[in-house]
């Protein structure tokens, strides 16, 4: 018999924040004031998803920096930022700058890999170090370590009136307690848990060899369970899931008719493993609360969290995400067990 679900403890959502070129703060507006009536709402986290060189937020963790000035409680998270396009010394100064700014709420998020499209982008983000580039976990493992505190440089004190330290400044206390792993594989999964990291799993995984005959939400537990089998903190080690959920209780006929077109179009990936690497994606969710309820209860991947972060479609207008977000918070998420937070 399968587990029964635990209660869900945290309600959030993530976006990717679409603009238009000509118009590109409109967009960035847009994503702002999802996130305040986010807060408005009781929801517990909002996150940012990272797009370069496209139509959508290049730069989460300045957006998310604007967010802290706009809001008190909600948690700000990163989901997820690809280390490939990062210095992790620099990207460190900054998550800890902006933790500081918001009182302790920011959650990055970050995975590794080579950037997308590398071989087109190289001579721009690398021109002189693009061959001798480390995109595997040790560039994680440095920003790990730069952010709890250990030495950047082996030199510190005044120099005139300079005065130099070895860690990164500022520092954030408890900043590290609060960096998320996006994986898709029991590899990275593992590797996560052994780092003592929370997990975040989104809607792709990565199946293992002989593993392509099981469904998404069967390998998405085993993943999970596999993090927490290595984690120090064991069952009790935070895993956030992120499928794109579309509740319609309050949605318009127009808008339900739209929601249902988006999931069919997408539904095809989800039929078959996808590109070299075979990945698996999840079918999108939409229906009442109560439907969706019931279906996310028999997700064996659900079944291993008490947390979500569900992610809005990408192409949808400023009025339907408000419709999504006020049901998810007033419909779906107490139908699940959730309160607001206040």
């Amino acid at each position: 018999m399968p587990p029964t679900p635990r209660p869900l403890r945290k309600l959030g959502f993530l976006t990717i924040g679409l603009f238009d070129e000509a118009d590109p703060r409109r967009g960035h507006e847009s994503t702002l004031d999802l996130i305040t009536l986010g807060e408005r709402l009781g929801f517990d986290s909002a996150w940012l998803r990272h797009r370069h060189l496209q139509y959508g937020i290049s730069s989460p963790v300045a957006v998310l920096a604007a967010a802290t000035q706009r809001t008190s409680r909600i948690q700000l998270g990163t989901a997820v930022v690809p280390l490939g396009w990062e210095n992790p010394l620099r990207l460190a100064e900054d998550l800890a700058t902006v933790d500081l700014l918001s009182g302790g709420r920011l959650n990055p998020g970050f995975s590794v890999g080579r950037p997308t499209h590398y071989e087109h982008v190289r001579g721009a983000l690398y021109p002189d170090t693009g061959d001798h580039e480390d995109f595997s976990h040790r560039r994680a493992e440095r920003l790990l370590a730069l952010v709890r505190g250990e030495d950047a440089s082996d030199f510190a004190g005044t120099e005139g009136i300079e005065v130099y330290s070895r860690r990164v400044q500022p520092h954030s206390p408890g900043l590290a307690d609060r960096l998320w792993y996006g994986a898709g594989s029991l590899r990275s999964a593992r590797w996560a848990g052994e780092h003592g990291l929370n997990l975040l799993t989104s809607s792709v995984v990565k199946p293992e060899p002989g593993e392509s005959a099981a469904d998404f939400a069967t390998i998405q537990a085993e993943q999970i369970r596999a993090f927490r089998a290595l984690h120090p903190a064991g069952e009790r080690a935070r895993v956030s899931q992120g499928l794109v959920v579309v509740p319609t209780d309050s949605a318009t006929p127009e808008q339900r008719a739209k929601y249902e077109a988006y999931a069919l179009a997408r539904t095809p990936r989800t039929l078959a493993p996808q590109g070299p690497g075979g990945l698996l994606f999840a079918p999108d969710l939409v229906g009442t609360s109560e439907e969706l309820a019931e279906r996310l209860r028999a997700h064996a991947g659900y079944q291993e969290v008490d947390e979500v972060a569900f992610a809005l479609p990408f192409t949808f207008e400023h009025q339907d995400y408000v419709q999504i977000l006020t049901d998810l918070a007033t419909r779906l998420g107490p139908a699940l067990g959730w309160s607001p937070s206040v």
